[in-house]
């Protein structure tokens, strides 16, 4: 495991979740944290290769969070909970609703992080299937970086892959320019919400028919509705 490997942390409680960062960061991860499921889904979920998820939290609880993950956005992303429960109706609600594993607090972190390289593990062989997105005759591959449409090969930049991958996944969710900004150009200093629209423009006219299904609206921002 490597910087690479990145991991989002979602709890409400600051100082397990800096105990945790600490930790996993100095197992090689690279890692993000979230104190609550709202905040979470603000985060860039497709770009992540696993989360890890309090049950307990004030707000979304962790259950809620997944499955919106699971059915909503549609990712497959490897979920594990951290829960300060362990009844048999708490382990059955977290395996039903996409949990790939389940442990208990107080946990030891040799303990997580064994857990998680084998979630890590049984996930490689399914990987490219799980980051397959397909709308209609469209093929949005997130593990490859490619788009197919109509068994065509679509060559889009980064960033222009990037903002699609971003709509696509959370479809009817508009997102400000802004918001784009902080998610696709998060380490370039001098950008402007203008680079969103020129980027967008070009996404649009790429892919052909799909580019409709790219709505902006004035005062919210940009989504994908198909």
């Amino acid at each position: 495991m490597n910087k690479e490997t990145k991991i989002l942390v979602v709890d409400d409680e600051k100082d397990l979740c800096e105990i945790l960062q600490f930790n996993l960061e100095s197992e090689g991860f690279h890692i993000e944290v979230a104190y609550s499921g709202e905040e979470a889904l603000n985060k860039p979920l497709e770009q992540f290769d696993l989360l890890l998820l309090d049950v307990m939290m004030g707000g979304m609880s962790g259950f809620k969070l997944a499955d919106k993950i699971r059915k909503e956005i549609g990712l497959s992303v490897p979920i594990i909970f951290l829960t300060a429960r362990e009844t048999e109706n708490d382990l059955l609600t977290g395996f039903n609703v996409g949990a790939d594993d389940y442990l208990s607090k107080p946990f030891s972190i040799k303990e997580l992080v064994a857990r998680i390289k084998a979630v890590l593990r049984r996930g490689k062989s399914v990987e490219l299937k799980s980051k397959v997105i397909q709308i209609d005759n469209m093929e949005l591959d997130l593990g490859r970086k490619s788009l197919i449409i109509a068994n065509e090969t679509i060559l889009l930049t980064r960033k222009e892959f990037e903002i699609l991958a971003m709509l696509v996944t959370s479809k009817g969710k508009y997102f400000s320019r802004q918001e784009i900004l902080d998610r696709i150009w998060r380490d370039d200093v001098i950008v402007t919400e203008r680079n969103v629209d020129v980027n967008i423009a070009r996404l649009r006219k790429k892919i052909g028919v799909f580019g409709e299904s790219i709505k902006g609206r004035s005062g919210y921002g940009y989504s994908f509705d198909n």
